[in-house]
């Protein structure tokens, strides 16, 4: 099987690429390598044929001749969506339906969208299964609701869409992030002795590492079309839903000789949901998941101890995406669509 993977040399791309390799797929990346200067430590990238260009630039033409995509490419997280929301609309849910429009005009017959869990939002204790009400408190989660629904209703026997709604990601990888909720506790107790919290530690959130998440999306490659077929699956573990301070309990068990501080305005998180994700697991056997927190913990802890950490690069902009983003743009390399301003390759490049 053919694949095109957008958003290849992200944080979860770079994961999940050596994994598609592993299992014989024949992979083709597509990206517009906005993190290039954000590699962590002496890590290689997998190398594979690559579009270095832009979501939204994509043609018909560009995507003849695969069987599937999977699209990850996105501006990733509530903090970036938050910076210009309308740019998170234009490329999380318009250029995803653009993507997809064409996909269906060039024949490619399978359609893996990575979407969220934050589509629930502010949903309160309840275990939320695939059915329960859209929720989103931020650009960020709304783009993806949008994007769910249209990309949906160009399903047909020709096209089969699926919606993979990820919980919260953990996890190393070479372009790693540290603005999500585990790696950015663990960051804080490695470099401050601290493990930090904003809110109070009370709301819920699903995590899942982002090496399952990628045999999430390689189990639905490997299904029977019709098993699938325009539904959405929660990616991720009943037993991994976590209250924020059991998050940083786990956390002050694995970084020596830290402690538990709240910030000094924090309150409750609006964004609070449990999931249920029975429906991955009984209809993907292929899928079994092998990372708990505990385990993620230990690997982000011994991968900056590894690679050394300082306070000022965990704060700094090469690991957060907004303060990225916001670096590149006050630099004068990106435009205010977030397109670099120096040409770049659109060609297929060969490894």
């Amino acid at each position: 099987m053919r694949v095109l993977v957008t958003g290849h040399k992200g944080y979860i791309g770079t994961v999940m690429v050596p994994m598609l390799l592993a299992e014989g797929y024949d992979v083709v990346g597509l990206d517009s390598d906005l993190y290039r200067q954000c590699t962590f430590g002496d890590v290689r990238l997998a190398v594979v044929p690559e579009l270095i260009m832009d979501i939204r630039d994509v043609h018909r033409a560009d995507l003849f001749g695969f069987d599937a995509i999977i699209h990850l490419a996105a501006l990733s997280n509530d903090p970036l969506g938050d910076l210009n929301p309308q740019l998170t609309y234009e490329i999380n849910y318009r250029a995803t339906v653009r993507l997809a429009r064409l996909a269906k005009k060039a024949g490619v017959r399978r359609f893996l969208f990575s979407s969220s869990c934050s589509t629930y939002g502010a949903a309160g204790d309840d275990m939320l299964t695939e059915d329960a009400a859209y929720n989103p408190v931020t650009p960020y989660g709304h783009s993806k609701v949008l994007a769910e629904q249209a990309v949906a209703r160009l399903a047909d026997a020709d096209f089969s869409p699926v919606f993979l709604r990820n919980a919260t990601a953990y996890g190393f990888s070479p372009r790693l992030r540290f603005d999500l909720v585990l790696n950015n506790l663990v960051s804080w107790a490695y470099t401050t002795g601290h493990v930090h919290l904003k809110s109070d530690g009370s709301p819920w959130r699903p995590i899942v590492h982002i090496e399952d998440i990628s045999r999430a999306f390689i189990a639905a490659l490997r299904a029977p079309i019709e098993l699938i077929d325009n539904q959405a699956f929660n990616v991720g573990i009943n037993s991994e839903n976590y209250q924020i301070r059991d998050l940083a309990r786990i956390v002050k068990e694995t970084v020596p000789n830290c402690d538990v501080e709240f910030a000094a305005d924090a309150c409750p998180d609006k964004r609070n949901y449990r999931v249920d994700c029975s429906k991955l697991h009984n209809t993907l056997a292929a899928f079994r998941p092998q990372w708990n927190a505990a385990k993620g913990a230990r690997q982000i802890y011994q991968a900056i101890k590894r690679n050394g950490l300082r306070l000022e690069e965990f704060e700094g902009q090469k690991y957060k995406r907004v303060d990225h983003i916001k670096y590149l743009l006050k630099s004068g390399r990106l435009d205010k669509t977030l397109r670099w301003k120096s040409p770049v390759k659109h060609a297929l490049a060969q490894p």
